[in-house]
């Protein structure tokens, strides 16, 4: 045998290792799909997808880029910057191809993809059923941000910047400049773009630590692509504006604390996934683990990320599998790659290999054909919590107009259906100078006299609250008059 003839089977071998791999990506993928679609639904309870479907819709309206504020009252032409435009659009073309329907099935569709690449890269260094049962269990960790808003779209986006990128410190290589793109793309999606450079730069330290300095021309090259990453992030209809917007929430403003998603960790409330980090602490702890110091103080970095704010709980579930993957299959070589590589495939796999573009075409259109039936059979709602239909109906019929004040969690239905807001997601860049605080405080005890001054000083002429706002009771004290309620909203107008 000469080596041509040697290489070609080995070769021939790995062509199926990677069709067999992507085809167990693509069923997982097809699972999350399936098992997240009966609760589609759950995916709208986020009051800012109202305001962000209408941010879209209205770009595509009018093709420019908003400077100032045109959807609240209170703050009417602040400053304000449309920083995520990009997934705002995606969102609203959704809506505008299939209603609540469509923006439901686009937020799957990304949660999928999302569960594919995980996967993939996961199983390049453990054996590919290992790698994808890892993988729903990471999913089901991180539904919690499983809401129709831009940052689902980037987190394929994340999970592939951080494997490639640290994969390629492992091979101790350049950091491949195609990556660029994914900033670009990244910046223009959603806010977080900058943790980009955050994950970049420990990916730069674990080759520091691998090297130290004996590759002066190598480092430079991740030095030059460090650089690279904030100047090309400027690519973006506002510039330099995106990142400030952004910082100004990574340092904290009045409103962080008082957004449920930006508070700490609450262990009562995430049982789960607190048990799940004890579990991964005590694996690392007792396997002794050899990722190196810059890998476990990339693990630091993410796990404080995610206690302080809840929001951020996909940056360690996500990241550090795919981050000490290549350790956790160096040091136990049986739940490897390389070990299921050398395995002999058995008949399922054989056929996987066997029928990959038979069974890629059918994937594809077994989904299309599901979305379709899907669609037709319910109709998906965003959630009365944050809707108050009944409640605006009433407003139209009885032509409320003027000021309103509204609870926060309304402020999305607001903008959406074209009413100026006293109060909304917006949190980032408007309703600061202790405005939110105020609003806060109006619904705590002692409240009454500081709700009759802001009532007074904006001149409201209906309320739209919550059905549980803390502030009814002073309504009713202020001699405010209930025109409407249901169990999820009510209508309070001035008394005679």
């Amino acid at each position: 045998m000469n080596q041509a003839e040697a290489i070609v089977p080995t070769t021939s071998r790995l062509e199926d290792a990677q069709r067999i791999r992507l085809i167990f990506c693509l069923f997982a993928a097809s699972i999350a799909a399936a098992g997240l679609a009966p609760f589609a639904g759950a995916t709208l309870k986020d009051p800012d997808s109202w305001w962000h479907v209408k941010v879209g819709l209205d770009f595509l309206a009018n093709r420019t880029f908003p400077t100032v504020d045109p959807y609240s009252y209170t703050f009417a032409g602040h400053p304000w910057i449309a920083k995520e435009w990009l997934g705002q659009v995606f969102l609203s073309l959704a809506y505008r191809s299939g209603g609540w329907n469509g923006v439901a099935t686009l937020i799957i569709a990304a949660i999928g993809l999302t569960v594919s690449v995980t996967a993939w890269f996961l199983s390049a260094w453990l054996k590919p059923v290992l790698a994808v049962a890892l993988t729903f269990i990471l999913a089901i960790l991180i539904a919690p941000v499983y809401t129709a808003r831009p940052h689902i779209f980037t987190l394929p986006i994340i999970v592939t910047w951080t494997a490639v990128l640290f994969r390629a410190s492992a091979e101790e290589k350049a950091p491949p400049w195609w990556l660029l793109a994914l900033v670009v793309l990244w910046a223009n999606l959603h806010a977080t773009f900058t943790l980009s450079f955050v994950i970049a730069a420990f990916a730069g330290l674990d080759l520091v630590a691998r090297t130290g300095l004996s590759k002066p021309a190598l480092l430079t090259k991740w030095v030059a692509f460090g650089l690279l990453c904030p100047l090309v992030s400027l690519i973006h209809p506002y510039g330099v504006q995106a990142i400030l917007a952004t910082f100004t929430v990574a340092h904290g403003n009045e409103a962080v604390p008082l957004i449920l998603e930006w508070r700490p960790f609450n262990v009562q409330e995430q049982d789960l996934q607190e048990a799940a980090i004890l579990v991964a602490l005590f694996g690392l702890i007792t396997s002794r683990l050899r990722i190196g110091w810059a890998k476990a103080l990339f693990v630091v970095f993410t796990l404080h990320v995610y206690l302080s704010h809840q929001r951020f709980v996909y940056l360690f579930f996500l990241l550090v599998p795919v981050v000490v993957a290549v350790e956790v299959a160096r040091q136990y070589p049986s739940l490897s790659a390389g070990a299921w590589l050398s395995e002999k495939r058995d008949v399922l796999e054989k056929f996987f290999a066997s029928r990959f573009h038979l069974l890629c075409g059918a994937t594809a259109v077994l989904l299309v054909g599901a979305i379709l039936a899907l669609n037709n059979a319910y109709q998906v709602a965003a959630s009365p919590t944050t809707s108050a239909s009944g409640a605006l109906a009433f407003a139209s019929a009885h032509h409320l107009s003027g000021n309103v004040m509204n609870s926060y969690n309304f402020g999305g239905t607001l903008i959406f259906h074209g009413i100026k807001t006293y109060i909304d997601g917006r949190t980032d860049q408007l309703f600061q100078d202790g405005f939110t605080k105020t609003d806060e405080a109006t619904g705590q005890t002692g409240g009454k006299p500081l709700l009759a001054a802001q009532l007074k000083k904006y001149a409201i002429s209906w309320a739209l609250l919550t059905a549980d706002d803390t502030r009814i009771p002073f309504f009713d004290e202020l001699g405010w008059k209930r025109a409407y309620a249901d169990d999820y909203a009510v209508i309070y107008l001035p008394g005679a």
